[in-house]
């Protein structure tokens, strides 16, 4: 969509969700309250589990469904009574959506047909998204004889073709393997980067949104948990749900029973007392979830060394290529979990074993006790 030269679009982010809520039935809110500024350029992942809202958040934007309250502007215009085809918008849904009658280069040509562009300026731009997507060689075949990686291809170059400033992706990659999946994830961001779109893009593989985006909105149950950077919602997240559904995660439970704005000490169902930083947590006497990645884990560190040390038992080692992951009891846990990277020194720990087991309290978060 060209910017028409209204007064109020420098002043708004290129993307404005304001207060959007959405119902199917009259009575129970899919979308609570949206709220979101994308800025030009950026690649924005809404993230969450099946039924949070976020794919709706995109068919909203796309025009295929209305809020039922607020507004949405693009370029500083309001689009939520414009129908879809006029909004300028690229689409990439999960099962590609291609013609299956036609080729690659008239599947590609299509929407620049119904935009009236020459023959000349749809050939450049045919040519142009093909080289872009690495397809030049298969212009003249239909998709039923490209691979699942080459459709995909395909689809991504057909929302681009047209030079749109924002592209929406559902679910793009659920289709593909592992390994095509990890290769895609690449190189659509690298296109989003070389050509300087605008990316809002659906899933719910928090490794894929951690990989591409610029910032992610975590959803659950209509309501963006938190926003913010990949290296942010990791390390730092904002209450249980985050921390559970953002990488893998050790949890704790217990009572909190001291507390200041720096420190937060916790005792465990087993009495033993951790301290952590405190995030997202009431007052003393109330129930925390304690966040800790297995990474940040110490095996047999020395006494003093860290403000948390206690006796762990060995209950299972995995051998995973590139790290170990070791299963402990500790701190009246049983699916504790360690990883270390394996490599020279590693510690050699066989079931039964008797450890410690420490961390810092840094990276221990006391959250909600959800």
């Amino acid at each position: 969509m060209q910017q028409d030269g209204n007064s109020n679009s420098t002043a708004f982010p290129f993307v404005k969700f304001d207060n959007i809520q959405k119902s199917y039935d009259g009575r129970t809110l899919v979308v609570k309250g949206f709220e979101m500024d994308i800025e030009r350029g950026e690649f924005i992942t809404l993230l969450g589990p099946s039924g949070s809202g976020k794919s709706t958040v995109l068919m909203m934007m796309a025009g295929f469904e209305q809020p039922t309250h607020g507004d949405i502007y693009l370029n500083g215009n309001p689009i939520k009574t414009l129908p879809p085809h006029k909004r300028g918008i690229g689409l990439v849904f999960q099962n590609y959506a291609l013609f299956p009658h036609m080729t690659v280069e008239e599947n590609l040509a299509f929407p620049l047909q119904v935009r009236n562009l020459s023959k000349s300026d749809i050939e450049k731009k045919v040519k142009r998204a093909l080289d872009m997507v690495r397809l030049t060689e298969f212009g003249h075949r239909r998709p039923a004889h490209l691979s699942g990686g080459q459709q995909q291809r395909v689809a991504v170059a057909r929302a681009l073709v047209f030079e749109p400033e924002l592209v929406l992706m559902d679910e793009p990659l659920g289709a593909l393997d592992k390994n095509l999946r990890e290769e895609m994830q690449y190189e659509i961001k690298h296109i989003q980067e070389d050509l300087g779109v605008t990316m809002i893009y659906v899933t719910h593989d928090q490794s894929e949104a951690l990989t591409m985006s610029d910032r992610i909105a975590v959803f659950n149950d209509g309501v963006v948990q938190q926003l913010a950077t990949p290296e942010e919602l990791y390390e730092r997240p904002a209450n249980a749900f985050v921390a559970q559904f953002i990488g893998e995660n050790n949890r704790l439970k217990g009572n909190v029973i001291s507390l200041d704005d720096n420190l937060c000490r916790v005792q465990v169902p087993n009495g033993d007392i951790i301290t952590a930083k405190p995030v997202a947590v009431g007052k003393q006497g109330d129930v925390s979830t304690l966040s800790l990645r297995p990474e940040r884990i110490i095996i047999n560190p020395e006494q003093g060394a860290l403000p948390n040390i206690f006796n762990a038992k060995v209950e299972e080692v995995i051998y995973l290529g590139d790290h170990l992951r070791t299963r402990v009891k500790v701190c009246d846990s049983n699916e504790f979990i360690i990883k270390t990277p394996n490599a020279e020194g590693h510690p050699d720990l066989r079931r039964g074993d008797m450890i410690s087991v420490g961390w810092s309290e840094e990276d221990c978060r006391a959250l909600d006790a959800s």
